[in-house]
């Protein structure tokens, strides 16, 4: 996807997080939003919604460096002060710190790779204001003919670039989610705090001796573990 479409790292709140309901959702739009302040990056924003307790929460957070999924696509997020948008809409939080130029491009990019990756148009694209009436996302609302006309540009030259089978098969680790089964090892490592480069890990899921498979193991072992020391506990040994 040459330089359209920004690395996207995931990094999904746990389960049963407040703010990561886990209903499924039936997504048919795109809500963007901006984060109304011009300190936090995408990495701030996620650490924000997992450690919230007043049930907000977005699928992508993107700054100038990179987009971060934050919550499955397919999961409902709380995000359009509406129920019909939360079950119905990918919410994208835009950064409003850092290069703002590269921001936006970054957010023209993933927009454009979920269009694509889901064979919908610019139709699908909607403002938080749309949904609720609030003034989001505040500074492209007066710019919002030039931000969906890139993406529509975006989106041609990512179906043109597959059409030639161009890189967008070259890299598919940068810009592919994986399927969030396969990521449950690694997360629950994380929370364990047995494994930290989440990011290089993830990136190798789908290699010959898959990750998923061997943090998968690592999971079962650790939780072995755990239960034989709750029973030495409850019994006194």
């Amino acid at each position: 996807m040459g330089d359209i479409v920004p690395k996207i790292k995931v990094d999904y709140i746990p389960e049963g997080n407040q703010n990561r309901p886990g209903t499924k959702g039936d997504m048919q739009w795109i809500t963007i939003h901006n984060t109304a302040n011009p300190n936090s990056t995408a990495q701030n924003e996620r650490d924000y919604v997992a450690r919230r307790e007043d049930n907000v929460g977005f699928h992508y957070a993107v700054d100038d460096q990179e987009a971060i999924a934050i919550i499955p696509e397919d999961e409902v997020a709380w995000h359009t002060g509406t129920r019909e948008g939360n079950r119905t809409s990918i919410g994208i939080e835009i950064c409003e710190s850092g290069d703002q130029k590269k921001t936006w491009q970054n957010a023209v990019g993933l927009t454009a790779k979920i269009l694509k990756e889901r064979g919908w148009k610019t139709d699908r694209i909607r403002t938080h204001k749309s949904w609720s009436g609030k003034n989001c996302p505040r500074k492209l609302l007066d710019q919002w003919d030039e931000f969906t006309d890139d993406i529509e540009n975006a989106l041609e030259i990512l179906k043109n670039e597959d059409k030639k089978g161009g890189d967008i098969m070259e890299k598919p680790e940068e810009n592919t989610l994986a399927p969030e089964w396969k990521l449950k090892g690694i997360q629950y490592l994380q929370e364990k705090g047995l494994l930290y480069d989440i990011e290089g890990w993830t990136e190798k899921v789908d290699e010959p001796m898959p990750v998923w498979a061997v943090t998968l193991l690592l999971k079962r072992i650790h939780e072995d573990l755990a239960s034989k020391d709750d029973k030495k506990t409850s019994s006194g040994e």
